[in-house]
């Protein structure tokens, strides 16, 4: 049964580990909903230091775009003036909506993306450590795989959501 959420509707990120531990949570706003496309709209309250990013400043934007039959997600972050500063990408199992919230299961390989369109390629040596800690089934490494290849092909086509 498909949830009715409205445009104003608060949304608990969920990120979680293959054997099922919360990794880490946020709030977000729902922006919109089209077929299998959830748009979240959220902005950091404080800031905070990304082991990769930097530090990401209180007040930086961000849009998340997540696909609820894909294996990937992408987050825009940008200025409080619309000024794009990155695009994060994260490989991971289809979320699931729910009334308040949207989960997902992060499967490691991470792409960060500069507004030139460069990007790389992040964290692999996790996912190869934790194929063997959780147990990845073959299924699950074939799909890490093609969803790296298709945000690859994204990008470089300049295709939605990098075409802003």
């Amino acid at each position: 049964m498909e949830e009715r959420l409205s445009t104003q509707t608060e949304i608990v990120v969920k990120v979680l580990k293959y054997d099922g531990t919360e990794h880490r949570n946020w709030r977000a706003r729902l922006a919109s909903r089209e077929g299998e496309l959830v748009v979240l709209a959220a902005a950091f309250a404080e800031e905070v230091q990304h082991n990769i990013l930097g530090l990401i400043a209180a007040g930086t934007i961000s849009t998340e775009y997540y696909w609820l039959n894909r294996w990937y997600n992408v987050f825009r972050f940008s200025q409080p003036n619309g000024e794009l500063l990155s695009y994060y990408c994260n490989v991971n199992l289809p979320p699931k909506l729910a009334a308040d919230s949207l989960t997902y299961v992060d499967l490691d390989i991470d792409i960060l993306v500069q507004p030139n369109l460069t990007f790389q390629i992040l964290d692999t040596e996790d996912f190869e450590a934790n194929i063997l800690r959780y147990g990845y089934t073959h299924e699950v490494q074939d799909g890490v795989q093609k969803a790296t290849n298709d945000l690859v092909e994204l990008i470089k086509a300049q295709s939605f959501p990098f075409n802003q």
